[in-house]
């Protein structure tokens, strides 16, 4: 029997359900959301857990590959993960573990089981995710947690909701000092600080690449609107320097736009590149159109210009991985998602998009990008094998 509350949010959520039904059918014969909405809101092909012991939630794949020093410390445990997207769960499969696409909330009284713990990564504040585990026996973990501080006004806004919220978990193990404290002022409790489980993670290429001669600048996981300014700096930077420039979009379904903007774009003594017909460094511009190569291209490059935080409505992207390769970082000033793991990145240029050209001069007289460590992955491991 569900409390006065969870039953008005329940009914509420299954009103915006049947409301945004035509909506979900259309979305649903796009590629990007092909697996994913029918999965999430139709249920097709996603039965509940088998397994009853750890449950991990997770939103997408930087998520999901952050779980990997922590499952491997829990190799004895039956692993059950959730995600949200397509990208998030094709990582999760490579774990030995089930793997589901969470449903939307009002389908989850209907779906979730009965397990030891369900453990969630950092911002995943999914309300009827929480109360129905919890009822059905579950302890209510939070882990990575973070909350920043462009966000927290919102969330202090719905304060009374998020009591609520947070009177539902047993433990939270957030990233910094100043999470723990924006956590309590929303009567959070039992709160321990760990550090970024992302700075365990081991970052390592899947294939050596011979590097190329000249300078090789890496556009890194750039969203709409960043490749042209990154493409225009390069285009001047060229002009007095021999570099090559790398371009790795963070979604593939802009695979074939940005392609058609680095035609457009480059001059007529360029030549132009796409790794999916042609897997080598030959061209002046090269489009790395497949998934999995980021961490072989940050292997071979000397900058790299880390998208996402040029526009205000991203929040950056990781740092760790182009700095544990030793390039030198240039991004936006909008990295308010990453805000505690640059604090471990050192030799970083923030930017606006128009200074990018000024920081790829500045970058060949600066050190490489580099990293600290500090992520006690002892406290949750011990915790999460009681």
């Amino acid at each position: 029997m569900m409390k006065p509350f969870t039953l008005l949010y329940f009914l509420i959520a299954t009103l915006l359900y049947l409301i945004a039904l035509p909506f979900l059918l259309l979305l649903s014969f796009k590629t990007k959301y092909r697996e994913s909405l029918p999965a999430r809101f139709f249920l097709k092909e996603n039965p509940r857990f088998k397994k009853k012991d750890i449950w991990f939630h997770v939103c997408s794949l930087g998520e999901a590959r952050a779980l990997k020093p922590v499952l491997e410390k829990l190799q004895e445990r039956e692993i059950s993960i959730s995600t949200i997207t397509h990208t998030g769960h094709a990582e999760a499969l490579k774990y030995e573990a089930e793997v589901r696409y969470l449903p939307f909330e009002s389908l989850l009284p209907f779906w979730v089981g009965k397990h030891k713990m369900l453990v969630v990564l950092e911002a995943e504040f999914w309300y009827l995710l929480f109360a129905v585990a919890r009822a059905k026996g579950a302890k209510v973990v939070l882990l990575n947690a973070r909350m920043t501080e462009r966000s927290f006004p919102k969330y202090r806004k719905l304060d009374w909701f998020y009591r609520r919220l947070f009177a539902r978990t047993d433990k939270i193990f957030c990233q910094s000092e100043a999470d723990k404290k924006r956590f309590e002022l929303l009567g959070a409790r039992n709160i321990e600080v760990v550090g970024n489980i992302k700075l365990a993670q081991k970052i390592t290429a899947t294939k050596r690449y011979e590097k190329p001669s000249s300078e090789i600048i890496v556009a890194a996981s750039t969203h709409e609107g960043e490749e042209r300014a990154i493409v225009e700096a390069y285009l001047n930077y060229s002009e007095e320097h021999r570099s090559k420039l790398i371009v790795v979009p963070r979604h593939p379904e802009r695979f074939e736009r940005v392609y058609g903007l680095l035609l457009a774009m480059k001059k007529d003594d360029q030549t132009l590149s796409r790794w999916s017909e042609k897997e080598d460094f030959e061209a002046d511009i090269i489009l790395v159109d497949a998934m999995g190569e980021l961490n072989n291209v940050y292997a071979i490059s000397d900058v790299a210009v880390l998208g996402g935080a040029f526009r205000a409505d991203v929040g950056g992207h990781n740092p760790l991985e182009p700095a544990r390769f030793g390039c030198k970082i240039i991004t936006g000033k909008h990295a308010f998602m990453q805000q505690e793991l640059f604090k471990y990145v050192h030799n970083v240029q923030e930017v606006e998009p128009t200074e990018i050209l000024k920081a790829l001069h500045k970058a060949r007289s600066m050190d490489a990008s580099f990293m600290d460590e500090k992520i006690d992955l002892e406290s949750i491991i011990n915790y999460l094998n009681q």
